[in-house]
């Protein structure tokens, strides 16, 4: 049969072979595709799937790490996933073109499809039964991938213990034991226990545990008080359910002060019993050790601890914090606690405060005795790592011990924020930020920490996420300058916007500046806006004789005077200043020789001098001894130092090059404080640095 014979108008016969051949495209099915094609809903399909893939990845990789409520992630799926449907309808019922949105109008000439299915709603309905389809298949296999929200389990909070003593004084005793508590639980991996800096802002008020629970994510919270009498401990404890409200546990301890070590190791083998979490040899025997027999020594310590976690504390409260310390070992030479303890603050000193040979011999002694009187003392790996962190910057060592020490403090935020501090400083930013979303797991609350989980989005030019962590931060801590300064940087540095930085130091009171940051601050604020006599006035008025910046170098007075005279062309007084800058920046080198920022400092300072060959040696100094290689954190500051420097004494080829690099960098130079900053000002008749801010989206 070689002619072709229609058969009930559905199929051809073609030579020797049945060819099927459906009239699908003068069907109302093939109408209704045809549609779906003219009415770009296949092109809206397309798109939309592409941004919500995006979307979706975000949601499920930046959110946890953030550490917003692991259901946030599975709500952001939810409506990528909700919204799939109501864009395949509206890509139906409107054209978008040329800048209107339109009713898609009916088919041009030539482009004509068979008819759809019979009616609109018909044809609306088939379509959103088809977006829903896909969206629950979609949905099965992505939920079902995304981690739900952990339950809470063996997680607790030990509240502040109130104080029942006679003797107001001994406040910092119950304190110390509500923390003793909380250290010996967090030795114990099958628990979750949230550290002492966010459950102190619960101390004397009365306590709605459900909304505690909610806030800090645990199942469980402790409360309890001390009475001390003489040497007589009376300690009242509760564990209560945090979703439910009820009592789970009770005890009284009623005993001498020498007992009051074995009070704590039962309390916490009571509570892991309790919560039903499983103690390992080692735990077990970690809880029972004594750290001294001297009672009286250990009431030194506690009070020591107590200082040094405030997060107010200033110079002369460190130092008498390590004074605390060293009567404590003093009573007992044994003491290894207390040694690793003196051994973080002296660490902590040489790094922020005092940068000098005899400070990191003190800390680098401490921890080797603490170590050698319990080499198996999570704490003296802890100190030991600090040592290889802040004094030696020997950050594989520093890591080793502090791997040594998380086995023993599994709960310990201040093991991960020291672990983030580090790898942050080796360029790891993923790395240094996830470790400190797991510390801000366990100190969800803690204003320093927020502060620092933010100076990395910060340095990462996520201003963003950078805000909404500083924003935490301001929360906990509403009247901490320093965290409210970063938050008004996010703005500075994204936008060029000043209003934020300005609002805040109109409302800061002119002769309250413990540290001179807050002077610096108003140097800063009021070199962006030019206004040069207005800011001679407020460092004259300043009570600060000298600021810390973002590193060690101590900036005098004198310094931030030249710098401002020099903006204004006064080369008189701005030598003046540099003069008298100069022999305290001397004196500080030769003190800590080793530190890259005085070195640094004290060239800037020549170069005002004209003393060009200095500066420059010293500016190559800095860097030597502080690459960006060694410190990513801290080491780009430097670099921009040195292009100052180089600016200064008339080399604008390096400090273009310079600070064409720091734009590009973490933690580098920003557009809009190049854009703004008068000390840049002999740059910018430069053809190429007019071309640099364009670059980056400067003015």
């Amino acid at each position: 049969l070689r002619q072709p014979t229609r058969l009930r108008g559905k199929y051809r016969i073609t030579g020797n072979s049945l060819l099927v051949e459906s009239s699908f495209k003068s069907s109302r099915l093939y109408g209704f595709f045809c549609e779906l094609k003219r009415r770009k809903v296949y092109r809206v399909a397309a798109g939309y799937s592409v941004v919500g893939w995006l979307i979706i990845q975000f949601a499920t990789t930046v959110l946890p790490a953030l550490t917003l409520p692991a259901w946030t992630a599975r709500l952001v799926i939810v409506l990528v996933l909700a919204g799939f449907p109501i864009a395949l309808i509206l890509a139906w019922a409107l054209d978008v073109g040329a800048g209107k949105i339109r009713l898609t109008p009916a088919p041009a000439a030539g482009e004509e499809c068979p008819p759809a299915l019979p009616g609109r709603k018909r044809n609306i309905f088939a379509l959103a039964l088809a977006g829903l389809l896909i969206s629950a298949l979609i949905g099965y296999f992505v939920l079902n991938r995304t981690p739900r929200p952990r339950k809470l389990g063996k997680s607790i909070a030990v509240l502040p213990f109130a104080n029942f003593s006679s003797d107001t004084a001994n406040a910092y005793f119950a304190d110390g034991i509500q923390d003793d508590v909380l250290t010996n639980l967090a030795k114990i991996s099958d628990l979750k226990v949230i550290s002492r800096t966010s459950v102190m802002p619960y101390r004397d008020q009365t306590h709605n545990i459900r909304e505690i629970g909610k806030a800090l994510n645990v199942a469980t919270v402790l409360e309890g008080s001390v009475r001390k009498d003489g040497k007589r401990v009376r300690i009242n404890v509760q564990l209560i359910d945090a979703t439910t409200d009820r009592h789970l546990w009770a005890q009284v301890y009623d005993r001498e002060l020498t007992d009051v070590f074995a009070i704590q190791s039962e309390l916490a083998q009571e509570i892991a019993s309790a919560l039903k979490a499983t103690l390992s040899p080692s735990e077990q025997a970690q809880i029972e050790r004594k750290p001294t027999q001297n009672g009286d020594a250990y009431l030194l310590y506690l009070e020591a601890h107590e200082i040094f976690g405030r997060p107010d504390r200033h110079h002369d409260d460190v130092l008498r914090v390590e004074a605390l310390y060293e009567k404590a070992i003093q009573l007992d030479p044994a003491f290894a606690l207390a040694y690793a303890r003196l051994s973080q603050v002296q660490s902590w000193m040489f790094y922020a405060m005092e940068p000098l040979p005899a400070r990191a011999q003190k800390a680098r002694d401490a921890a080797g005795e603490a170590l050698r009187l319990q080499p198996d003392l999570p704490e003296s790996h802890l100190a030991m790592g600090y040592v290889n962190y802040y004094v030696d910057r020997d950050y594989d060592a520093a890591l080793n011990e502090l791997a040594m020490a998380r086995a023993g403090l599994p709960n310990d935020a201040g093991v991960f924020r020291a672990m983030a501090a580090i790898q942050r400083r080796q360029g790891k930013w993923d790395e240094s930020s996830a470790s400190y979303a797991k510390a801000v797991s366990l100190d969800p609350r803690d204003p320093i920490l927020l502060e620092n989980m933010g100076m990395n989005y910060l340095a990462v030019r996520d201003y963003a996420t950078a805000a909404r962590i500083f924003d935490r931060a301001v929360k906990a801590a509403p009247e901490t300058f320093t965290i409210r300064e970063l938050r008004t940087r996010v703005d500075f540095y994204s936008k060029g916007d000043l209003r934020p930085m300005q609002a805040l130091l109109a409302g800061w009171p002119e002769n309250i500046d413990p540290n001179g940051t807050i002077t610096l601050a108003r140097h800063n604020l009021k070199m962006y806006e030019r206004k040069f006599e207005e800011l001679i006035g407020i460092l004259e008025r300043s009570p600060a004789e000298k600021s810390r910046g973002e590193t060690s170098a101590p900036i005098s007075k004198a310094f931030l005077k030249a710098t401002v005279y020099a903006a204004m062309k006064d080369e008189t007084k701005a030598r003046a200043n540099y003069e008298e800058a100069r022999e305290k920046a001397e004196k500080a080198v030769q003190e800590s020789p080793d530190d890259a920022p005085r070195h640094a400092l004290l060239g800037l300072i020549y170069a005002g001098l004209g003393r060009c060959e200095e500066a420059v040696a010293e500016g190559k100094r800095a860097v030597e001894l502080l690459p960006e290689s060694k410190d990513a954190f801290d080491g780009p500051i430097l670099v921009m130092s040195r292009a100052r420097i180089s600016m200064m004494c008339g080399d604008a080829d390096t400090a273009l090059a310079l600070l064409d690099r720091s734009l590009q960098t973490p933690a580098g130079m920003t557009v809009h404080e190049l854009r703004l900053d008068p000390v840049w000002d002999p740059l910018r008749s430069d053809a190429r640095f007019q071309q640099m801010l364009a670059k980056f989206g400067g003015k």
